[in-house]
């Protein structure tokens, strides 16, 4: 254990330009990720007299409107570097923070979302994934599992804060707060960490972890690769259960008699176990590889999901967010990993531009989805339960997608060799 805590120390004196620049790109997609937009939820919905579904239907118009320019936008990044980007999507998600604070009406309310799933959560994690698997080679599981951290720190940190503030000054104080942390702590802070480019190491190029990067696809390619999309099946189910509970937290709040404080104090307890598990999937994929770990990385939602379906007392929140703990942890370390293993790294921008605008998609849908079912009389904790299964059929496909990736570029050495 001391020898690993020491590795992990020089590693990051080495590299903490790079991590500190990943970390707080994470972090600051809090803003744009549904759990913080979520706590606004009751206010938004009271605000402008919209029901679950309406509210759940505008956020999914607004996020698809997000997915749908992401791809193009993501393509920023294989042609300038990263803190370029920065120099636009922050500061236009500092607007987007400002605009919900003060929208009129629900078009303006409807732009705002827009543009908080662009430049929050959509290119503030595209930056983020992009650069930390270009910068780093052998130890790219290792890298993600400390850069996904700042979101952990937004998870643990901000429903708190948001709830303590909202309480003080009114919610609409805590999206004004939100641009100023951005524009004035943030944005010079990112700007000065990022300019500096890490090159990876000629001894990197040469690991272990180097043979597992793919021959480089071209975006075209990509799209018509029949691998992505049963790829697509199961990393698609984390954000899209993920955004149906926070969005929705509420609504369960509601249903069950849930303290709100109580529920957002177990927050906490999923960002510290998201931090624990995903430094064990940053060793694993460093050790194994993202395609050997991607059929089982979907169990802990699986039974995750069942809590939320079948757990009523209080202490199920707790069980559930340590549950969504385990497997955020690896699922976003292991997704950052993944793609380079699959597709390569020379367009890794536009590439990512895809599967980060499928995820957003994704997210889209499921309050949309579970937003009309529950109008229809179809409760969340039932359709927790559907969710579980379609995580163990999604299991299945995973395993058939990563055995063909393997043989693929097993095909691909071989006859280069």
């Amino acid at each position: 254990m001391l020898t690993y805590l020491r590795d992990q120390s020089r590693f990051l004196r080495r590299n903490g330009r790079w991590i500190g620049g990943g970390f707080l790109l994470t972090m600051f997609s809090s803003f744009g990720q549904t759990f913080f937009i979520g706590l606004s939820g009751n206010h938004l919905r009271a605000a402008f007299d919209l029901s679950g579904g309406e509210f759940g239907g505008l956020y999914m118009v607004a996020t698809l409107g997000s997915a749908l320019s992401l791809p193009w936008l993501g393509r920023t990044l294989d042609i300038m570097p990263g803190w370029k980007v920065v120099r636009f999507a922050m500061p236009l998600l500092a607007v987007a923070c400002v605009l919900i604070a003060f929208a009129p009406n629900v078009v303006v309310l409807a732009v705002s979302l827009y543009m908080l799933r662009l430049f929050g959560q959509g290119m503030m994690t595209e930056i983020a994934f992009t650069e930390t698997g270009r910068w780093f080679v052998a130890n790219r599981g290792r890298a993600m599992s400390l850069v996904v951290i700042g979101l952990q720190a937004g998870n643990g940190v901000l429903p708190l804060v948001f709830v303590l503030v909202s309480e003080a000054a009114g919610w609409r104080s805590t999206w004004l707060s939100a641009a100023a942390l951005l524009m004035l702590a943030g944005y010079p802070l990112l700007l000065a960490l990022l300019r500096v480019e890490r090159v990876p190491q000629s001894h990197e190029h040469a690991s272990k972890s180097a043979a597992r990067t793919a021959r480089d696809w071209l975006r075209s390619q990509v799209i018509r690769d029949p691998i992505l999309y049963l790829l697509l099946t199961g990393t698609l189910a984390p954000p899209f259960i993920g955004t149906v509970i926070f969005f929705h937290q509420g609504y369960l709040i509601a249903l069950r008699g849930y303290d709100p404080l109580v529920f957002a104090a177990a927050f906490p307890v999923m960002a510290v176990t998201t931090v624990v598990f995903g430094l064990v999937c940053g060793h694993l994929v460093d050790r194994f590889g993202a395609l050997r770990l991607l059929p089982f990385f979907l169990a802990p939602l699986t039974v995750a999901s069942l809590a939320v379906g079948l757990v009523t007392p209080v202490w199920g929140i707790y069980l559930f967010m340590f549950l969504l703990g385990v497997s955020n942890g690896f699922t976003q370390t292991l997704m950052g990993a993944l793609w380079p293993e699959v597709y390569g790294l020379a367009n890794l921008g536009a590439i990512r531009g895809i599967t980060v605008s499928a995820m957003v998609l994704s997210t889209a849908l499921g309050p949309g989805i579970t937003g009309a079912l529950m109008d229809l009389g179809v409760e969340l904790p039932t359709q927790m339960v559907w969710m579980a299964g379609w995580c163990v059929l999604a299991s299945f496909a995973l395993a058939a997608a990563a055995r063909k990736v393997q043989f693929r570029e097993g095909h691909a050495a071989a006859r280069q060799a």
